[in-house]
């Protein structure tokens, strides 16, 4: 998988959170209508799950180093 930036990762973790937590919330209230409240809660439950799953990648990924290969060098005079 290619490096994520840690700021994007925050972003998509965050917004998975909320939107999972908001969905579980509604659908337990009596807010949703019957038929409805087993494929919220499911979704709201998707939705926590790719906000562990990012997560983790903000957690396991390796830092980004510069790349060597475009630095200049130092002129020795």
């Amino acid at each position: 998988m290619r490096y994520i930036e840690p700021v994007r990762a925050k972003v998509l973790m965050m917004m998975f959170f909320a939107t999972g937590t908001i969905g579980v919330v509604i659908a337990l209230s009596p807010i949703a209508p019957g038929s409805v409240k087993m494929i919220i809660t499911l979704m709201g439950v998707v939705n926590i799950g790719l906000g562990a799953f990012f997560t983790f990648i903000l957690m396991t990924q390796p830092k980004k180093e510069p790349d060597k290969r475009k630095k200049k060098k130092k002129n020795k005079e």
